[in-house]
């Protein structure tokens, strides 16, 4: 069935339209973007029960304009017409006297493309979240915490989530009328083991275009999670030093999403904070090493129609066989590089300004199988699961840090197990170094994703297998 459309969108279409209509002799380019996101997190652990509201809830509208010194733009909710377009005059002319009295001027080439589109897109699922019993959630995930509990002795905590959002988005121009509804959800399975060894974490993510019926996946993820953070407790330190090793596609996710997502964000070649800026069409990885961004790319919780700037979802083909092939961008950076609009401008919310940020970022799957990749390590090992990751676009220095990582020896996995990992080093060296990539694709769209420390939006990673050469500490 259809998802539920957004009232409160569509009824001041009509208005949002007038507000374009007067204001479209003054600037160059003018347009609307108006969010109505809902959604709820369910949370069952052993320490109690909630909840909350999505993440992504937003309701609001924000108004761009374009003039010669670039955008400026007033968000609000309440659809005054008469007080929205005096409001963006007012900004327009401030944001051009403070602009003109402290940079040096910049002259676009260009204004925004408006091409003709009109698009009305809304999504089908299973069940519509309206109508689901929220204590339906809670019973299910409170009887999946009590059975696991009880199956491992060792665990002393176990956490479960579930959240769905629905996305309302439509974006107007003058020749722009676009409209999306869809739906994505987010699931965890968390568990704590202790013993006298000390305390232990994993979890499992699971996530896709779908409603509810993500539940019927959460018993396997928080199954696999306990069992996991029970594996943790026997755990060692590593010794620092260069490995082979094998990366499993949550980690080769990471990397990806750290090491040519941040990296590939041409806003910072604007910035000159990007590395990447200087090695267009150059070889940064080995040739086996491919890797795509963007909504259409695939199919994970951060696809869209069109980004928060009214540009089309793309595929970008980011690394080409090694050679640094492409960046993405928001419409302001690719007005700046006079460059074609690669659909990846994203907004926190309506409050905040669009940047370019990633979407499905992945390194494409390979030829080889992970048993032939093990056979091939004298001695190694295979990372597995993520903890965190940043990185430094301007230098490109990475770290990565791994959940586990299995010892290999001789070819085999030894059964000993090593955590927490820390992968460094230059992000060019480690990708040169990639020896084998395995077939089968895994992205997960669990994550979100900060511009620096803020500005958070949701992302999905992933890849499969590799095997490359790096320092582990």
């Amino acid at each position: 069935m259809k998802l539920n459309t957004s009232k409160y969108l569509l009824d001041k279409k009509d208005d949002l339209k007038k507000i374009i209509n007067i204001l479209k002799d003054e600037f160059e380019y003018v347009s609307i973007l108006g969010i109505d996101n809902s959604g709820k997190t369910f949370r069952v652990s052993t320490s109690g029960t909630s909840i909350t509201p999505s993440n992504e809830e937003d309701r609001g509208f924000v108004l761009r304009v374009f003039q010669d010194i670039g955008f400026s733009e007033y968000s609000f909710n309440e659809v005054d017409i008469d007080l929205i377009c005096n409001r963006i005059r007012e900004i327009a002319k401030k944001d051009r006297e403070i602009y003109l009295k402290n940079n040096d001027y910049i002259e676009y080439k260009k204004s925004p493309k408006d091409e003709k589109e009109e698009i009305f897109y809304v999504a089908d699922v299973k069940s519509l979240p309206t109508d689901i019993n929220p204590m339906d959630i809670i019973n299910k995930l409170t009887d999946i915490h009590d059975k696991t509990m009880k199956k491992y002795s060792e665990l002393l905590q176990v956490i479960l989530v579930l959240g769905v959002t629905q996305i309302n988005k439509i974006f107007l121009s003058n020749n722009r009328d676009l409209y999306q509804s869809y739906i994505y959800a987010n699931a965890y399975g968390i568990a704590m083991a202790q013993n006298e060894n000390g305390v232990k974490v994993e979890f499992m993510p699971g996530s896709g275009l779908m409603g509810y019926e993500l539940i019927d996946e959460i018993e396997e993820l928080v199954d696999i999670a306990a069992y996991k953070a029970v594996e943790l407790l026997k755990a060692t330190k590593i010794e620092p030093g260069v490995y082979d090793i094998i990366c499993d596609p949550d980690f080769t996710g990471l990397i990806a999403h750290e090491a040519f997502g941040h990296g590939a964000e041409m806003d910072m070649f604007v910035k000159n904070r990007a590395k990447g800026k200087e090695y267009m069409n150059k070889e940064v990885a080995s040739s086996l090493v491919n890797m795509r961004d963007g909504a259409k790319s695939y199919q994970e919780a951060s696809s869209y129609i069109f980004d928060d700037e009214g540009n089309l979802g793309t595929d970008t083909l980011i690394i080409d066989k090694g050679i640094l092939n492409s960046g993405m961008n928001d419409e302001l950076t690719s007005l700046l590089l006079d460059i074609e609009p690669t659909g990846n401008g994203k907004r926190e919310s309506h409050k905040r300004k669009a940047y370019t940020r990633m979407t499905n970022t992945f390194f494409e799957e390979g030829n080889d199988s992970l048993e032939d990749m093990i056979k091939s390590i004298e001695y190694g090992y295979l990372l597995e699961g993520f903890v965190s990751g940043m990185e430094d676009p301007k230098n490109w220095g990475i770290q990565c840090v791994a959940s586990k990582g299995r010892e290999i020896v001789n070819g085999k996995l030894s059964g000993k197990i090593v955590s927490p990992v820390y992968l460094t080093g230059y992000v060019p060296e480690l990708l040169k170094n990639v020896s084998m990539v395995s077939k089968g694709l895994k992205l997960s769209g669990t994550g979100y994703c900060g511009k620096g420390w803020k500005e958070w939006v949701k992302t999905s990673t992933g890849g499969s297998y590799i095997k490359t050469r790096g320092q582990l500490n």
